[in-house]
């Protein structure tokens, strides 16, 4: 595995930044943010030291997508989707050593995404309960999988498929499946047309009779069996956007220091109204950080995290509240589709949709809260 060296994450912001307008314009796949993430070591930069790799935890992975949230958040839950798989592996086994192994041969040598597909169009999200209608059938050499998965961020380029199934048994146990994305029966159907991460091409994937051997399931267990994740691994996602926020935020100060309207004859950035603005802006964005880099080092070190759902509600909520904030203040300006800032009000309106959702994460939350 490449070294990491998270000094270089400006100039990786930088470089994703440059292209990000036109891939959100056109939809296409980030090839080209990819390979500077991948260039960087950053998609394999949780492998764990025991194969060889970085050995980075939550905190560091917090770091590195706030990064790449600032540089093009599309990339970002790209990359994140990949980075995630290898955080688990490293803090608790379920690859079979030898495809694991191969996923690394595979890394080492070229991009490789990973991406845990678990939505399906009846079930929705797993979050909420319920077993996948996506099926799983012993064969005489493995499993056949059968299923529609929905949201399969960066189908496109992915490399592997870890499919949450159900299996077709007396006593039906549901488990993740590791499918080739180039396996027969494996289709992508082009249906992401959302308002925000408009490159992150999470399209549908359709799974049909989908053969795989014996060993490429994870986690097989009976269903309602707790998963390894929670909601300290969700914080990275969080950082994210509030890497959308200081994005926002650069524009929103060259705006400032640059519009001189003539009844006024100075830099509106020197009015009180901008520089309050201003000032609640950095409040939100910094508050967000500090809650996610503590809560993430509390998890890395060992300490219990019970208010990493807490953190990660609060920082998806400051995110979008100073991005709101800025665009505001910028009038017209800001939702011209011709500015950064109109692109980035859309993207960071996907704070607040990922699984674990709000509710859900409140529920939790405030269950605890009660019971102390």
């Amino acid at each position: 595995m490449k070294p990491v060296d998270l000094r270089q994450l400006p100039s990786v912001t930088e470089a994703l930044a440059e292209t990000a307008a036109a891939y959100d314009e056109s939809g296409a796949f980030p090839r080209a943010g990819l390979e500077a993430v991948h260039e960087a070591g950053l998609l394999t930069a949780t492998v764990g030291t025991a194969y060889g790799g970085p050995g980075l935890g939550v905190a560091g992975l917090t770091r590195i997508l706030l990064a790449l949230g600032q540089g093009d958040p599309s990339v970002a839950l790209i990359a994140a989707m990949t980075q995630l798989p290898h955080l688990l592996q490293a803090r608790r086994p379920s690859w079979p050593d030898e495809l694991y192994r191969q996923v690394l041969a595979d890394s080492a040598a070229r991009r490789t995404l990973l991406n845990t597909l678990r939505v399906e169009p009846e079930l929705g999200s797993p979050s909420r309960g319920g077993r996948p209608a996506t099926t799983a059938t012993r064969t005489a050499t493995g499993w056949r999988i059968s299923g529609h998965k929905r949201f399969a961020t960066g189908a496109a380029g992915l490399a592997y498929l870890l499919v949450f199934a159900s299996t077709d048994e007396p006593r039906p146990r549901v488990g993740t499946f590791v499918i080739p994305a180039d396996a027969t029966g494996v289709a992508i159907v082009p249906c992401w047309n959302q308002l925000g991460l408009r490159a992150s091409g999470s399209h549908d994937v359709l799974l049909t009779d989908v053969e795989i051997p014996a060993g490429h399931v994870l986690d097989l267990a009976e269903p309602g069996s707790d998963g390894p994740a929670g909601h300290a691994l969700q914080l990275p996602l969080a950082a994210l956007y509030v890497g959308v926020g200081r994005a926002a935020q650069k524009h929103f100060h060259r705006f400032a220091r640059e519009r001189v309207p003539a009844g006024l004859g100075r830099p509106v950035a020197t009015t009180d109204r901008f520089r309050t603005a201003a000032g609640e802006i950095e409040v939100l964005l910094s508050t967000a950080e500090r809650l996610l880099l503590d809560a993430s080092e509390r998890f890395d070190a060992g300490e219990p995290v019970p208010d990493a759902a807490g953190a990660r509600i609060v920082a998806a909520r400051h995110a979008v509240a100073a991005v709101t904030l800025a665009t505001r203040l910028l009038g017209n300006p800001g939702l011209s589709r011709d500015s950064p800032l109109e692109r980035h009000f859309r993207d960071v309106q996907s704070a607040l949709v990922h699984a674990p959702q709000e509710d859900v994460a409140l529920i939790a939350v405030g269950t605890d809260a009660l019971l102390r």
